[in-house]
């Protein structure tokens, strides 16, 4: 049987995720009726090119990318396909993709795909998802080009075959408008520091309960150093 005490926690964790879906309910990548079906880092290649010069691209830097992908309408039918990239390691990276049907063809007739609008997504997330589970024989190369008037890059997805490399697709990407970047980044340090409470509010809980059935645990809790002494023998 459920004890008062067992009850309280269930409460608080309910609560907790509630409050951690409505964070996630202010993502701005949400606007005009998105939503997310993929997140997951994956490795990207990062590379810069001059888009005056026709010369090779400079060396690449191997980099885990945030890649969130969306898709308005049903699964079976979307209406539009959004993809964000983002960094960790700097806030000001966001590039997108979007595509509706009408611009899927077009890219469809130029890359001689076979596949139709509704299975795009599907394929795009078996490509990332190879390129995470084997990253030596499928890569994923993020040319970025140096242009004054306009930051597009192009995402490349090759596979090694051992005696060459087959370029499976290419993506064209935008650099996310300075002011959508300002609100990703809000969104992300908002989100952070909800969360960063939220833990802080259920760790004071779980001192308090320690505290009330058995003082001497918690005063060896806060004496052992974080991550040692609990561990298994």
């Amino acid at each position: 049987a459920s004890t008062p005490n067992g009850r309280a926690d269930e409460t608080v964790l309910s609560h907790i995720d509630q409050m951690m879906s409505s964070i996630e309910e202010m993502d701005p990548s949400l606007a005009d009726d998105f939503r997310v079906i993929y997140d997951r880092e994956c490795p990207f290649e990062l590379r810069v090119q001059d888009a005056a010069s026709d010369g090779p691209q400079q060396v690449g830097t191997l980099e885990a990318i945030k890649v969130k992908m969306l898709i308005q309408g049903e699964d079976a039918g979307p209406t539009g396909i959004r993809i964000e990239l983002s960094s960790e390691s700097d806030l000001f990276f966001h590039y997108h993709h979007t595509l509706d049907e009408v611009g899927f063809q077009a890219v469809q007739e130029q890359q001689k795909l076979m596949v139709e609008f509704p299975e795009y997504p599907n394929v795009l997330i078996r490509m990332l998802n190879s390129c995470i589970k084997e990253p030596h024989s499928h890569l994923a190369v993020f040319v970025m080009q140096h242009n004054a008037e306009e930051r597009a890059a192009r995402l490349d997805f090759i596979q090694n075959m051992e005696y060459k490399f087959v370029e499976l697709m290419s993506c064209q990407y935008e650099h996310t408008a300075d002011e959508a970047v300002q609100q990703h980044i809000s969104y992300r340090y908002n989100a952070m520091k909800s969360r960063l409470s939220l833990v802080q509010t259920r760790l004071q809980e779980v001192n308090n309960l320690v505290r009330l059935k058995n003082p001497s645990l918690l005063l060896q809790l806060q004496k052992a150093p974080a991550g040692t002494g609990m561990g298994r023998r």
